[in-house]
């Protein structure tokens, strides 16, 4: 009897450890909020959060950490029971910041780093035999090919030239797995044809349309999307060495329904450039306006980015321009705010009330994330999912997320 209490009580000490281990885990090493922002950090019993700058303030409790920073820099020290130091936060206070809501429905070219693996096949060798060269090599769908043979590799055509001028030999691939480089050995299979190939199907683009959320005026960048690009095959966030974005003609709308998403669709041949892309994240695209023109928007009608404290449940509106190049605003319902998350892009979830809207598109459809949202007179998210069984409701990303993504290419 002894030895079973001994045990439980070993089993739940491990599992309070396991707990405070996640909970410290999940406070990261850096932090970039805004001049005034509050953040609340949910830690356990015992883990204090304070601040060592004098220019800030805070107010703590056992369970909730929360901060409000009033200008420049500071570190946060996390300890336990105020004793034992755990680890440093270092944060960056950006002053707040003004940006032109757009709504402009854009296209987008992507080209990734190094070439996306998509897919797997036998190869059929000159002697009529098949063959998995790619087999036991580590090698997987999702990975990005960098180099052959020590040599760059930035396009499928790249990828094919090196592999056949290595005759049917044994090369060596460099690629990245989960953000780690690794490497591999594949003998590449002689085909009827004449060709070498790997077995691997790669792609070095893609390209779509989706919505504009804003533009920057002080440092001419701009955020679009709300969310990232990932490939269709894979459905990773693909890798970009580089990106184009230009205007686009809608061509058509399909409505959403019930289990049926709806779609814009447009093309971006002959279009005009907007500018350039430097960033594929979880939380959208972002890039250097080139050519302002081309975004067709009112440089007087700036506004502050919203804090999260200052979003409410309740009325607001997204613009969207789903009829070329005319821009109009609608109105939606803010139904729940989850003002602790900066893990996902579901920060808000929102509903299409405007009928004007609804009678055009049945709710949000794809090609519409990156709406801008707009509440008493302040930037505070984009449009970025439709929930599939009810097109009226969505999700949003917080303003604030979004502003965050785009210095960080500067």
């Amino acid at each position: 009897m002894k030895k079973t209490i001994t045990k439980l009580i070993l089993v739940f000490f491990l599992m309070v450890i396991y707990a405070y281990t996640l909970s410290i885990e999940n406070i990261p090493d850096n932090l970039v909020i805004f001049e005034g922002e509050n953040i609340a950090m949910k830690t356990l019993l015992g883990i204090n959060i304070k601040l060592d700058s004098k220019t800030m303030e805070t107010v703590s409790s056992t369970n909730n950490n929360t901060i409000s920073p009033k200008s420049g820099k500071a570190t946060l020290e996390v300890s336990l029971f105020d004793n034992i130091s755990l680890k440093d936060v270092n944060v960056d206070i950006l002053p707040r910041t003004k940006v032109i809501p757009v709504g402009s429905i854009a296209g987008v070219k992507l080209y990734t780093s190094g070439v996306l693996v998509v897919g797997m096949s036998e190869i059929e060798g000159i002697d009529n035999k098949k063959y998995k060269p790619y087999e036991n090599t580590g090698i997987k769908e999702g990975d990005t090919i960098t180099q052959i043979d020590d040599i760059p590799i930035s396009s499928t055509q790249e990828l094919m030239t090196t592999v056949n001028q290595a005759k049917g030999k044994a090369v060596k691939v460099q690629y990245i797995q989960s953000e780690q480089t690794k490497e591999c050995s594949i003998e590449p299979v002689q085909t009827s044809g004449n060709q070498y190939k790997l077995g691997l199907w790669v792609r070095d683009s893609a390209a779509g349309v989706g919505t504009v959320s804003f533009y920057e005026p002080s440092t001419k960048t701009f955020g679009a999307l709300g969310h990232g690009i990932t490939d269709i095959d894979t459905e990773e966030l693909i890798n970009i060495a580089s990106g184009e974005f230009v205007t686009t003609r809608v061509l058509n709308i399909t409505k959403g329904e019930s289990g049926l998403p709806g779609k814009i669709q447009g093309t971006v041949e002959n279009q005009k450039n907007i500018g350039k892309i430097y960033k594929n994240s979880k939380f959208g695209i972002y890039g250097i306006v080139d050519n302002l023109a081309s975004l067709n928007i009112d440089t007087s009608k700036e506004m502050e980015v919203a804090l999260r404290d200052e979003i409410q449940l309740g009325k607001a509106s997204i613009l969207c321009g789903l009829d070329n190049q005319k821009v109009e605003e609608y109105e939606i319902q803010i139904e729940k705010i989850y003002k602790e998350n900066n893990y996902d892009n579901k920060s808000m979830q929102i509903k299409v009330t405007d009928e004007r809207l609804l009678e055009k598109t049945g709710g949000i459809i794809q090609g519409m994330s990156g709406s801008p949202i707009i509440q008493n007179g302040k930037f505070v998210g984009s449009v970025t999912h439709v929930l599939v069984n009810n097109p009226q409701e969505g999700y949003a990303v917080f303003g604030d997320i979004m502003l965050k993504q785009s210095k960080e290419i500067n």
